[in-house]
């Protein structure tokens, strides 16, 4: 028990350390999903000084839960990503964030001589409603192109089960709208694969890449393996068009069109193809059942079937036969056939609204009947009917397979696949292993009886989330008796379950704005509306411009905490100055407010007070704006 240990263990251990996912270049190292995603742009940028290529990398976005913490990761790992050239730069919002990022790209068309290296690869990152306001800017910057050695990696923080949103989230369809093949890593260690992947697809097809991040992978932690030359790209032989397929000017929007849905598309498929990024992952030559899984869904699959007792072995014996997808769209059609060609049902697993399924069922239309697979997935057959799928049936919700609200469990998965197998003879009645299976089932039934119980007979302890001791907030969102208030995003959004007679709220940016739509028609003559300053950054000041615009009667409480507290505490503008009251207060009194008050613990700070910014401009508190004590707020 106290042998010594071996030497070359002894000697990893003396100079182990927590920055190793950072400055190894090769071996093993534990890191979050998160932190791989800051560790992969320097993957990237050492893979092409091996082929002698002079790259560096551009990061920018803006942060919400499941990516939240993405930014702060990147600032602490500052001095490793300079030393290769990547350069993060947050963005004001998501939208001019991802237009840096189309910049990036641009420089394929620079003056003659002006750029300094070989190409700028980029990453935009952002959560699921940042991926909707960026969608005019992803579809022109996809339409126009990447760069040989630049290439974008869209990257999307879903929340599928509204954790921390105030809507569930799936940004599948936006990217797919937007143009954009969706990856979507399963582990810690695909999002280092599977993102260097991307990169080159995106340099080879000339598309922007979109790359789906759930809770459940990238605030998960692994060990991965570090090594720039890890993943072996196989770039495919496709005939491009005349000229290319990446970004040139002067350009025309429907050259951009036609590249883009003639070639770029099925370069991107062609790549899928030659790299086997999608691919069964236990299969046998008698298989007569399949599974196709992606992501998060790929891994409950896999617990669903070793829940079942179903392992690989037992697998290949029964005829099942499952299909990993890392590229969820566009699915690629030639390994996809490969997949189903055999069998006689195909279960698709997937969270949320369809997406594989979809285009499966597409693929495989025009197959014969004889050798044509039934394809289930959110819905059940209705017995003996091949007449349609749920779009032809009055209301499919009561044959509900695999639902595409909220997400998905093991336990989901396992019922749903046992019914399936028992229903196509896989699991034929009265075998040892259809006993087991059912033996199976009825411990997952009897932990979830267990666990109705438990909530059954323990009391709840109702705690619903309030704001941090001492948030001076906590005031500040009370609102006079008889008035009320709209809430918006940010902590704030509390006080709808509080009480502060605040109901109703908008999306980031609009806060206060369904106002506008309501007064006309209201007898009521003022509204109070909660901001904070951080969504005053972000797109929140066009709030405040639209109301003026309108002319219509209401009193923006600006909360002002000189941090993004949600997501962190990230300051305010990213800048050492910061977003000081003072620079709020002169572009509001340029906006046309008609009375700005400043309500404040301190009032005496701001006698005499200034701010000077980055440039050297000296700011002081615009002349008529009062400062009162938090004490008057009611009166004010």
């Amino acid at each position: 028990m106290n042998a010594p240990l071996p030497e070359h263990i002894r000697k990893a251990l003396e100079t182990v350390s927590l920055d190793d996912k950072y400055t190894l270049d090769h071996g093993r190292a534990f890191m979050s999903g998160v932190q791989a995603l800051v560790k992969l742009p320097m993957l990237q940028r050492q893979r092409d000084a091996l082929v002698g290529k002079n790259t560096a990398g551009f990061i920018s976005g803006y942060r919400g839960s499941p990516l939240g913490g993405y930014d702060q990761a990147l600032w602490k790992a500052k001095k490793h990503l300079a030393a290769q050239n990547i350069v993060f730069q947050p963005g004001v919002n998501e939208e001019l964030a991802a237009t840096t990022l189309w910049g990036t790209q641009q420089m394929g068309f620079a003056p003659q001589g002006s750029n300094r290296f070989d190409g700028v690869f980029g990453i935009w990152y952002g959560k699921g409603p940042g991926v909707d306001r960026c969608s005019d800017v992803f579809k022109h910057a996809n339409m126009a192109g990447t760069t040989p050695w630049g290439g974008v990696i869209a990257v999307a923080g879903d929340d599928h089960v509204a954790k921390s949103s105030t809507a569930a989230h799936q940004s599948d369809h936006i990217f797919k709208a937007c143009g954009f093949p969706v990856f979507f890593p399963a582990s810690v260690q695909e999002i280092l694969d599977l993102g260097l992947h991307a990169w080159a697809m995106s340099r080879f097809a000339g598309v922007w890449a979109g790359m789906k991040t759930i809770q459940e992978i990238v605030e998960s932690s692994a060990t991965a393996e570090i090594d720039p030359e890890r993943v072996n790209i196989i770039l495919p032989d496709f005939e491009m068009p005349p000229g290319g397929v990446h970004i040139r000017w002067p350009d025309t929007a429907l050259e951009q069109e036609t590249r883009l849905m003639d070639y770029k598309w099925y370069a991107a498929l062609a790549y899928v193809r030659a790299n086997r990024l999608n691919h069964n992952v236990i299969e046998s030559a008698n298989d007569r059942y399949g599974v196709i899984a992606s992501g998060k869904a790929y891994n409950d699959t896999r617990q669903a079937l070793a829940d079942l007792g179903l392992d690989d072995d037992t697998c290949r014996q029964l005829g099942i036969r499952l299909h990993k997808v890392a590229v969820v769209w566009p699915l690629e059609a030639q390994t996809t056939r490969e997949f189903a060609t055999g069998l006689r049902e195909i279960l698709v697993v997937e969270e949320k609204r369809q997406v594989i399924e979809y285009q499966l069922k597409e693929e495989l239309y025009n197959w014969r009947s004889d050798v044509r697979p039934d394809v289930l997935g959110k819905f059940d057959e209705v017995s003996g009917d091949h007449s349609g799928g749920e779009w032809s049936m009055p209301n499919p919700s009561a044959n509900q397979l695999l639902r595409a609200n909220a997400d998905l469990s093991p336990a989901i998965i396992a019922r749903a696949l046992a019914a399936r197998l028992k229903k196509r003879g896989i699991l034929p009645e009265g075998s040892d292993v259809a006993a087991r299976v059912d033996a199976q089932l009825a411990i997952l039934e009897a932990k979830e009886r267990a666990q109705q119980v438990l909530n059954a007979s323990t009391p709840q302890a109702d705690r619903l989330p309030w704001f941090c001791s001492g948030c001076p907030h906590n005031t500040s969102t009370r609102v006079p008796d008889g008035s009320r208030a709209m809430g918006g995003i940010g902590c704030h959004f509390m006080t709808i379950w509080m009480d502060r007679s605040t109901n109703g709220f908008t999306q980031m940016g609009g806060e206060g704005v369904p106002w506008v739509g309501q007064q006309p028609f209201s007898n009521e003559k003022h509204i109070f509306a909660n901001l904070g300053d951080g969504t005053y950054f972000h797109s929140g000041l066009l709030a405040i411009r639209q109301s003026i615009a309108a002319g219509v009667n209401i009193t923006y409480k600006l909360l002002y905490n000189d941090a993004v507290a949600m997501t962190g505490g990230q300051p305010v503008g990213e800048r050492p100055e910061g977003h000081s009251v003072i620079q709020i207060a002169q572009s509001l009194q340029a906006e046309g407010v008609s009375r700005i008050t400043i309500v404040t613990d301190e009032p005496e700070k701001y006698h005499g007070a200034h701010h000077t910014t980055v440039g050297g401009i000296t700011l002081k508190l615009p002349e008529g704006i009062k400062v009162q004590h938090r004490d008057e707020l009611d009166r004010v």
